[in-house]
């Protein structure tokens, strides 16, 4: 059997594309960004997939699965699987050269077209932040599904031109051009939000809990002697089961009769684990259950048999963590808020019509040095500004601030 052979021309049009298509994350990370050039970087990345050979695809898939998440695999590292750490990113670069590659199931522009439209509504592994879409977010480009097809079908309907002729089927994309955006206004609440860079090195050591308890107490008491409504501190702030440190946990009532206090924790109910937010105020507490899991990170989304096996393999026993059946709103000086725990941030479930705010918490420790923080950023913009939402993000590692 003849393998196929890759020409320069492919791999270099491949590399092309996958940067076309992932310069936007990179400008952002660095503080480059220009909605010129990821406008014409995206639009140039989309309009290659639709004309490119099948194997360029194929390349390019793997290239743009490498450039987006070649960091997912820095956690294993913490479970003593550090030797996989590329091994993970290599699976992504495969799983997204088959993703984009189903577009090489045909030569047709705007059967390619429709198919790329149809992959924004796919999610390898319930795994979602592959969205093509997403790379318009900071563009001139709209960035709502509708806009989408109508720049792929721009795009497809030049190969029916010739010469300066193309730029006829361009005049299309004036109609997916983005147009201002208005947030809502910002609530009535001094709102502090904690930023903290606690390597996963030590995170979870006993030794350190002392610091990070005394870390999360001096942070709350300034934000007391600064005048502030509510504290947010990130996911898993305080790295502990709470209900089973009565001290704490009432040290912290005590405190939210000054102040609104949310936090990051853990939760064992009926031998069970639940990744939570737990909110203070006014000397009560309300538990805020996580109700979507991260794939791989909390729950292995593989059947039963398989899912214990690799629990106990690889994970060292490790059990999934539990959801909530919905997620919990709660008040605030009168504002609605409701709280999503880092990956519910980037998901579009939380994000219903009665939702106007956000409070966010996450632990991005994991995965430093890396784009992480900025893809994560990126999403929760893309979905925020989707559904008029502000979303307040307290985070460990990078990628705290209010997002609009």
């Amino acid at each position: 059997m003849k393998l196929p052979i890759i020409t320069y021309r492919e791999l270099y049009l491949s590399v092309g594309i996958a940067l076309g298509f992932s310069a936007f994350l990179y400008f952002e990370h660095f503080d480059l960004t220009s909605k010129f050039l990821n406008t014409i970087l995206g639009l140039s990345a989309l309009y290659g997939f639709l004309f490119v050979s099948k194997k360029t695809i194929l390349l390019s898939g793997f290239f743009i699965g490498l450039l987006w998440c070649y960091w997912i695999g820095f956690s294993f590292q913490y479970y003593g699987l550090g030797w996989a750490t590329w091994l993970v990113a290599l699976g992504f670069g495969m799983v997204y050269s088959l993703y984009y590659g189903t577009m090489a199931l045909t030569t047709n522009a705007y059967l390619r077209a429709l198919i790329l439209f149809g992959l924004t509504f796919v999610w390898p592994m319930d795994f979602n932040w592959m969205q093509p879409e997403l790379i318009f977010v900071e563009s001139y480009m709209g960035f709502e599904k509708w806009q989408f097809a109508l720049i792929l079908f721009s795009l497809a309907s030049t190969k029916y031109f010739e010469n300066v002729k193309k730029i006829i089927p361009l005049v299309f994309l004036l109609g997916a051009v983005e147009t201002a955006y208005t947030p809502p206004p910002v609530p009535d609440v001094k709102i502090k939000l904690v930023s903290t860079d606690i390597s996963q090195d030590f995170k979870w050591q006993n030794e350190r809990l002392d610091q990070t308890l005394a870390e999360n107490f001096a942070a709350i008491d300034d934000a007391i002697a600064q005048g502030y409504d509510l504290v947010v501190l990130p996911e898993s702030a305080f790295p502990i089961y709470m209900n089973e440190h009565d001290t704490i946990s009432e040290a912290l009532a005590a405190r939210s009769l000054h102040i609104a206090i949310l936090t990051g924790t853990l939760h064992k109910e009926d031998n069970l684990n639940y990744n939570v937010s737990y909110l203070y105020s006014e000397g009560t507490l309300t538990i805020a259950k996580k109700t979507i899991l991260v794939p791989f990170g909390e729950y292995i989304p593989l059947p039963e048999f398989l899912r214990g096996w690799v629990n106990r393999e690889i994970f060292g026993g490790g059990a999934d963590f539990v959801t909530a059946d919905k997620p919990t709103d709660f008040e605030v000086k009168g504002v609605h808020f409701r709280n999503a725990v880092c990956y519910e941030a980037t998901r579009e479930e939380l994000y219903t019509p009665e939702v106007r705010y956000m409070i966010a918490v996450s632990n991005n420790g994991w995965f430093k040095p890396s784009i992480e923080p900025t893809v994560q950023k990126l999403l929760i913009r893309f979905y925020a500004r989707k559904n008029n939402t502000i979303v307040f993000h307290a985070a460990n590692g990078g990628g705290s601030g209010i997002l609009y």
